[in-house]
């Protein structure tokens, strides 16, 4: 059949992306622990590209030197392998020296089959990628949020490890015959601390120990009797007390870096938050957002506590200029199956892993949003009758990374909940009642609607 030209379809035109653009004077690093394979490629006096291969040390000074280099060949672009961490010096040093660096995965760049693998080949594959634009950079965060997120994350390290502590101490008392931890919620409580402050001290009588529980252990005093009652003996003591100091010394190092990490936010803080404007008075984007900081404007979503809020803010900063838009924080942060497409037939892809620290305070976020009466809460309701719990607690905490986009592309914005409500109330009851006659009618009743009066 010949088409008909006069219904020619309208092509969709699709602009190449900033890092799309071609660049003349490039310069790509295969990265090692050691050292790394440098690739230059220039133009040349015989109009052919040119290709400059060498091996640089992975130190500072030699790096350094390579910055020189760099600069004095008006080098426009330099892209970075991200191995493990070795790509670390080589990025610092070159940002620093005011170069347009960008880090790039070796995994999007390097799958090409009938190429030798060679490392020399790589950097030359590298940098002619570079200089035709094919090539998407990572996001690195800057280095103040850098900085941050070392707290952050050396904090959520340590409090783990404080976890497996207090794991330890359970199993030592399951050892001495000491059942306390199936009548108390958690061991780190200040009444079983006192219980086992008394027991290291030498007290044995189980009454006497019980006696110490505070609060709403109180009224289990005849379960902690029988609980206390065990072989709790000097050599349980001993050990005991040495993971209690353990965990001690993590507590005072948790305080000095979560006092730490208040502190850099705080600088980080726009001025209409920290102090007003320069006459004395709120500034107009002072009063738009109530005069709350980021952290208190991030804790109103349910779900989100002040620690995993400054555990988001250390992983994708305050800055948004870097995600156009939420649908790019979201696709960054792996939080969004992949779109596969062949023909007629679509399908999704996985999320992938995306970055441990971030995806973990977002699913600690939807996981407690899911619980709540509210649109978080209802929409995770929704979503799990048909999808299952893990599915449903992805799409919370999408939906938690987009309310989080907004507010901080918007510096007066406040988080509005929508309401546990929001999708009854906007049914179509039209469609719903034409379903439900249709459905009826297939098996095999004839509807007759009469409105209520």
């Amino acid at each position: 059949m010949r088409s008909n030209p006069n219904h020619r379809p309208v092509p969709d035109e699709i602009p190449d992306a900033d890092h799309e653009l071609v660049i003349e004077r490039v310069c790509a690093i295969d990265v090692a622990k050691a050292s790394g394979k440098v690739c230059v490629r220039v133009g040349s006096n015989a109009g052919r590209r040119v290709s400059k291969v060498w091996d640089v040390a992975a130190t500072a000074g030699a790096v350094g030197e390579l910055t020189d280099y760099l600069v004095d060949e008006r080098i426009e672009k330099v892209t970075v392998e991200s191995t493990s961490d070795y790509w670390r010096i080589w990025y610092y040093l070159l940002e620093a020296a005011g170069l347009d660096v960008q880090l790039v995965n070796a995994r999007d760049v390097k799958n090409v089959p009938g190429r030798p693998k060679t490392d020399k080949l790589d950097a030359v594959w590298l940098a002619k990628l570079t200089e035709k634009g094919l090539l998407r950079p990572s996001f690195v965060p800057p280095a103040s949020i850098r900085e941050l997120g070392d707290y952050t994350r050396l904090r959520i390290d340590m409090t783990r490890e404080r976890s497996r502590y207090w794991q330890r101490i359970e199993k030592l008392l399951e050892d001495a015959l000491i059942k306390v931890s199936s009548v108390a919620s958690t061991l780190d409580t200040l009444s079983v601390r006192d219980m086992l402050t008394a027991l290291i001290a030498g007290e044995r009588d189980p009454h006497r120990l019980a006696g110490l529980a505070r609060g709403k252990m109180r009224p289990k005093q005849a379960a902690l009797v029988e609980a206390l009652t065990g072989r709790f003996d000097d050599h349980h003591a001993e050990l005991a007390q040495m993971l209690l100091d353990q965990i001690d010394a993590l507590d005072a190092k948790i305080g000095r870096l979560t006092t730490r990490i208040d502190q850099l936010l705080a600088g980080m803080e726009p001025e209409a938050v920290n102090g007003g404007d320069a006459t004395g008075g709120a500034s107009p984007a002072s009063r738009n957002a109530g005069g709350l900081t980021t952290i208190e404007r991030l804790d109103e979503i349910p779900g989100i506590g002040p620690v995993n809020a400054q555990i988001i803010l250390a992983e994708i900063g305050l800055d948004m200029s870097q995600f156009p838009t939420a649908g790019h924080l979201v696709s960054w942060a792996k939080l969004c199956p992949r779109t596969i497409q062949s023909g007629p037939v679509q399908r999704s892809g996985k999320t992938g892993k995306g970055n441990p620290y971030l995806k973990g305070a977002l699913g600690e976020a939807a996981t407690a949003a899911a619980k709540t009466n509210t649109f978080l809460g209802d929409r995770y309701r929704r979503i799990v009758k048909r999808r299952g719990k893990l599915k449903a607690l992805v799409a919370v905490a999408r939906s938690i990374l987009v309310i989080i986009w907004n507010l901080l592309n918007d510096p007066t914005a406040r988080f509005h909940d929508l309401g546990a409500d929001y999708h009854a109330t906007r049914v179509n009851i039209e469609r719903r009642t034409r379903n439900h006659v249709a459905q009826l009618a297939a098996l095999g009743y004839r509807v007759t609607l009469e409105p209520v009066a």
